[in-house]
């Protein structure tokens, strides 16, 4: 998963794309237990850089069969590269890194605090406006994200180590996200894309060929995993981000990342068999919240807009 745009959404916008923005959501819930299925069988850089550059090359190949346009100016096309450095290869090979040992309904849940800590650094780097409805998003987003890792650490279910790796991998698509916004690369976003995911890609092959070629066990499993990750996650899923993008003008944040938590649980509970406890559920609470009073948006007198979202 790459980096996406912060821009406004109108709210009729938003209602008239129900079937997409349900199938977005559970692409982007469902890709925490395929990175867990995947990094089973593979080790985690291996499996993340034949993903990037195999959807980035596929992505950019698709554009220049459709003849379109590469209006994009070198600066820009340099930004939305290190931006996949960030997004892609830093955010994800932390995470899958971090999968090894922590149960994917967890690593779904950490990563899904993003936009509440995005809104803070935002306000903090960028100047934006940081209301008492942001804070309390934000603290509450802490709260519940260190009741369920204190459970999960308690009974032994997760380990430190990659709960650690995890937060890193946190920090990194926070970090894009600023990067984003700062410098506003211009373009097609579908091109920026492919270009994200190549550079990627090539940003961790060279830690990938260091990987032990013995560990990885070929069967319908990782097969299964690592096509979802290239054609459901870096592909289809972005077909249907770019379509929101263009017939709502909006990230539809608001509408996703309060429910990407218990999504990713469920998956991970049905999928992979992994225990959901009372004490994981009443911690989901508080971050679906506080993701919620950060990423919601106050109509203002007269007015039936809301304002930018921040999304990842």
């Amino acid at each position: 998963m790459s980096l996406a745009p912060s821009v406004s959404m109108p709210r009729s916008g938003l209602n008239s794309l129900p079937f997409e923005i349900g199938l977005f959501c559970l692409l982007w819930s469902f890709a925490f237990v395929a990175g867990k299925v995947g990094v089973t069988y593979c080790p985690p850089l291996l499996l993340l850089a034949a993903r990037f550059s195999l959807a980035g090359v596929m992505i950019l190949a698709f554009s220049v069969l459709r003849r379109d346009a590469f209006a994009m100016s070198r600066r820009d096309a340099l930004v939305f590269a290190i931006i996949g450095i960030a997004n892609n290869a830093l955010y994800l090979g932390l995470g899958y890194t971090g999968l090894k040992t922590v149960s994917a309904g967890l690593g779904g849940l950490i990563v899904s605090a993003n936009p509440v800590f995005t809104a803070v650094f935002a306000a903090l780097l960028l100047g934006e406006a940081l209301t008492w409805r942001k804070i309390a998003g934000l603290s509450l987003g802490i709260i519940g994200v260190a009741m369920i890792v204190w459970h999960r650490l308690s009974v032994g279910s997760d380990q430190l180590e990659g709960i650690l790796y995890t937060l890193a991998a946190l920090a990194s698509i926070v970090t894009g996200t600023i990067l984003f916004k700062q410098l506003a690369p211009k373009g097609s976003l579908w091109i920026g894309n492919g270009i994200q995911n190549l550079a990627a890609g090539l940003a961790l092959w060279p830690f990938a060929l260091s990987s032990n070629m013995d560990a990885i066990v070929w069967n319908a499993q990782l097969a299964g995993a690592f096509a979802f990750l290239v054609f459901g996650g870096s592909i289809l899923a972005y077909v249907l981000w770019f379509h929101m993008l263009k017939v709502c003008g909006a990230t539809a944040a608001s509408a996703y990342h309060f429910v990407m938590p218990p999504l990713a649980m469920v998956f991970a509970f049905l999928v992979l068999g992994e225990h959901v406890a009372v004490q994981d559920l009443f911690g989901i609470i508080p971050v679906a919240l506080g993701v919620y009073l950060v990423t919601r948006t106050p109509v203002a007198a007269g007015s039936t807009a809301p304002e930018a979202a921040t999304s990842r």
